[in-house]
């Protein structure tokens, strides 16, 4: 799996070869809201978490380019319901999925108006952790537990983005993009017939040169 990122990673990045005088180099961060739709998911509420990664705009005309990204993402999920152990004896229950996934979106990027683009392209994700919390809260008092559930997620994840962007002059630009998840997370045995996907909802804010 290292090997694979790795190989993306270099594949992508490698494309500032191509017009290496004019492409500029970025890094960015900001909030996501994520969430897993599909089966099962009624009463599951969205996750905020973040990302952080580098990016590289390669222009292709006046009007149009080419951007690559290299991003770390937190995604997931969580839900929250009251619990009934008998005898009297409930407790309120707070469950939450993560999963940070190395994403690689490329996105073409055809600007409108002077700074402003509206962006769109595919995105493959790889699965770096995942784990789930569970948190108990009863008469005052509170435990919690967390597992890794990885062997239960897929290490591949495919999407499709589309948001907009504006950059400054100065070289400061603000991004929002929604991802929307294609293929199944889900990877044990009768999966096939339980699928969920990601959906992520990006605000960012960053710098490129």
């Amino acid at each position: 799996m290292k090997k694979l990122v790795l190989f993306a990673a270099v594949a992508v990045f490698g494309l500032t070869t191509m017009t290496a005088q004019e492409v500029r180099l970025g890094a960015k961060a900001g909030v996501n809201f994520a969430s897993i739709g599909g089966d099962g998911t009624d009463g599951v509420d969205g996750r905020t978490s973040f990302h952080v990664g580098g990016l590289v705009e390669i222009p292709i005309s006046e009007k149009f380019s080419v951007q690559p990204e290299l991003l770390y993402s937190s995604q997931g999920a969580k839900s929250e319901y009251t619990e009934d152990f008998g005898f009297g004896v409930t407790a309120d229950v707070e469950e939450k999925l993560k999963l940070d996934y190395i994403n690689i979106p490329i996105l073409a990027k055809f600007y409108v108006a002077e700074g402003f683009s509206l962006q769109a392209g595919p995105q493959i994700g790889f699965l770096v952790s995942a784990n789930a919390e569970i948190e108990y809260s009863a008469e005052g008092e509170s435990d919690s537990e967390d597992a890794d559930v990885s062997d239960f997620y897929s290490g591949l994840d495919l999407g499709v983005g589309a948001g907009a962007g504006y950059r400054l002059n100065n070289g400061v630009f603000f991004q929002a993009r929604y991802v929307l998840g294609l293929s199944n997370i889900n990877d044990f045995e009768g999966s096939d017939d339980f699928k969920n996907q990601n959906n992520v909802i990006q605000v960012s804010v960053g710098y490129s040169f």
